[in-house]
């Protein structure tokens, strides 16, 4: 199994990115760790012991029914504790993520795409394709976040983006995960954040457009519901039967 990585700047970005998947991969049984760059405050409806709390409700929502999943695992959270709206691309927040790979020996790495709108989100993706780097120098010592047990060095196999973008454009990705069956999680694990997406007005129509936005994922590889993401260093495959389903 996988040890899988989900980058965020803020809390609620996985979920709203690539919350089915998270949902999908902890039920077949892989190791997936949502690691959170800041606390996402201030925000108008919330603060932060606020924001921990749904931060953690929205995790067990995603993570498998033991009953329904017997070899599943839950998913886990973890802060670095970056402040929010000032997001850098520094050395210390590169070795801060890297401390959180090598912790958690990650295989793969999920970060927000390269393009978007919104600092935070540009800043935490560079830091995420440098921390990936940073965490194979074995000469070099990583700090731990609080909880977790120092590692090894380690270089994460694959990096992919999810698409978390604050632009008005539509996703053209590299490949579609179908996440049929998962997308009830993914939309209850937004809800979770109801200072973010109930309480306010303007917001309660995320929800919809991102269910939207799986079915016509889905309908571009002839699944009920998918999330599309993107990577920049090509994915073998070693039989064209598994594009056609044999």
């Amino acid at each position: 199994m996988a040890n899988i990585l989900v980058v965020g700047p803020h809390p609620d970005d996985q979920e709203l990115g690539m919350g089915g998947t998270i949902a999908k991969m902890a039920a077949l049984g892989h190791d997936v760790l949502l690691l959170d760059i800041t606390d996402g405050e201030p925000t108008p409806y919330g603060d932060p012991v606020t924001r921990a709390a749904e931060a953690e409700a929205a995790a067990k929502i995603l993570s498998p029914d033991p009953a329904e999943h017997p070899g599943g695992k839950p998913v886990r959270r973890v802060t670095i504790g970056l402040k929010n709206r000032f997001v850098e691309h520094t050395i210390a927040a590169r070795h801060a993520v890297a401390g959180v790979m090598r912790a958690h020996q990650s295989d793969v790495v999920f970060a927000p795409y390269f393009e978007d709108a919104h600092p935070d989100h540009r800043a935490v993706t560079r830091i995420v394709e440098d921390a990936r780097f940073d965490a194979k120098l074995t000469k070099l010592e990583m700090p731990t976040p609080e909880g977790m047990t120092p590692g090894e060095a380690c270089y994460p196999r694959w990096l992919f983006y999810y698409y978390a973008t604050h632009l008005r454009w539509v996703a053209d990705p590299s490949f579609v995960m179908d996440i049929t069956g998962c997308l009830d999680s993914k939309l209850d694990s937004i809800r979770a954040y109801r200072t973010q997406f109930v309480l306010p007005e303007k917001n309660r129509g995320v929800v919809e457009w991102v269910e939207a936005s799986a079915r016509y994922f889905g309908s571009r590889i002839g699944v009920t519901h998918a999330e599309p993401f993107f990577t920049k260093e090509p994915i073998g495959i070693s039989d064209l039967g598994v594009l056609v389903g044999l």
